[in-house]
């Protein structure tokens, strides 16, 4: 049988048009910075794809500034000096959410000691009377300060409020951060409606190619200070010469979900069926397993994910227990070096170990099929079977 994947939120199969679009850019020769025809061309793609990511998030394409990756482009946004009206302003504090993705949670270019934790609840929800208070008592003597909140958790899948937290936010006249890069493709992301300043990006979560990103300014007049300095590439925000080929891809990407997004959401039904067949499973298996504890379930979450855990069921011997079936799924990030390890996000929660050391992480995408999650229940039920014996 075919291998059943189940971790898109770690990095999603390349779309067709993804694909193509990169053979096509890689065809050409040009460097997008040259003034000859073969660069012209080079440029027309990479304006593009700019276009095109552009329009996933409802940005303006000149706002749109491409990096590596998303762990670049958080580097390069979260900096202690932002450019603004014609003159630098000095930020002091990051504040960050305890769930965040780790090359946020590493704070950029922010020393150790400006880094202030928000903590969340057992939901992974940012507690905003909080973080209305830190930033009451907040020292605008010393600068203003970044708040950055990831609008989707690459673990649970859980939702935050960036509206809310946006108006907090805005009415201390600090700057705010959102990571999109599980949300992207999976829901709809308006870059006006997050109130965010800058908003991060990934291609790979969405079927375009490994490497390649996006900081988009919600306002081309305030930018962070340039990470990468060099030849003026990215008008002045980002030295170095482009990635043709990824970005064409990325941007093709883009177009694909925004063609797509209703029947992408209409697939997201299976993540529901998934989790009513874990909890019969479980029963029927006796009481020796007990049923499964899904992390953020009684609030929003991204339609394609589910994290759970079942006491008694370790993670890493029920993850080669699947892989072995032929399933891939994840206990949680795949930035963490490979290995399966204590979250942090689920630690940020409340959770204890015992769940901790059980979670499960499984994320569908837009080729994820009903045979495929009746194949994956049946698998479990086998390994849990095997377990309660």
């Amino acid at each position: 049988m075919e291998r059943i994947y189940f971790d898109y939120n770690a990095s999603a199969p390349m779309l067709d048009c993804a694909r193509e679009a990169m053979i096509d850019a890689l065809s050409d020769p040009g460097n997008a910075s040259s003034v000859h025809f073969e660069g012209r061309n080079a440029r027309k793609t990479l304006e593009n794809a700019r276009l095109q990511v552009a329009a996933l998030v409802d940005a303006t394409p000149a706002n749109v500034i491409f990096t590596s990756g998303a762990t670049e482009a958080a580097n390069h946004a979260l900096s202690p000096v932002i450019r603004g009206g014609g003159q630098e302003i000095a930020i002091s504090t990051l504040y960050v959410c305890g769930t965040e993705h780790p090359c946020v949670l590493g704070g950029g270019r922010f020393h150790p000691d400006a880094i202030e934790r928000l903590p969340v609840d057992e939901n992974g929800i940012v507690d905003v009377g909080f973080l209305d208070a830190a930033l009451s008592g907040h020292d605008f003597e010393k600068g203003s300060a970044i708040v950055a909140v990831q609008l989707a958790n690459s673990e649970t899948g859980v939702v935050q409020p960036v509206q809310e937290i946006s108006e907090v936010v805005h009415r201390h006249d600090c700057f705010f951060l959102v990571d999109a890069v599980q949300a992207l493709g999976k829901i709809a992301v308006n870059l006006s409606e997050t109130g965010a300043d800058f908003l991060i990006l990934s291609s790979h979560k969405i079927g375009g190619p490994q490497g390649v990103g996006a900081l988009v300014l919600a306002n081309g007049a305030l930018s962070p200070l340039p990470l990468s300095k060099g030849g003026g590439q990215e008008s002045f925000h980002r030295g170095g010469t482009e990635n043709v080929a990824a970005v064409a891809g990325f941007g093709a990407a883009c177009e694909w979900h925004l063609d797509n997004m209703t029947m992408n959401i209409q697939k997201y039904t299976l993540r529901d069926s998934i989790e009513d067949g874990l909890s019969t499973i479980s029963l029927v298996a006796g009481n020796e397993i007990s049923q499964p504890v899904f992390f953020g379930r009684s609030v929003t979450r991204l339609g394609n994910t589910s994290c759970f855990s079942v006491s008694g069921v370790k993670a890493e011997t029920a993850l080669v227990a699947l892989d072995l079936e032929g399933i891939s799924v994840s206990s949680g990030s795949a930035c963490s070096s490979g290995k399966v390890k204590q979250s942090h996000v689920l630690e940020a929660m409340g959770a204890g170990a015992e769940e901790m050391a059980g979670a499960l992480r499984v994320s569908i995408g837009w080729n994820s099929t009903q045979e495929e999650a009746d194949r994956f229940l049946d698998a479990w039920r086998t390994i849990i079977g095997r377990m309660a014996a």
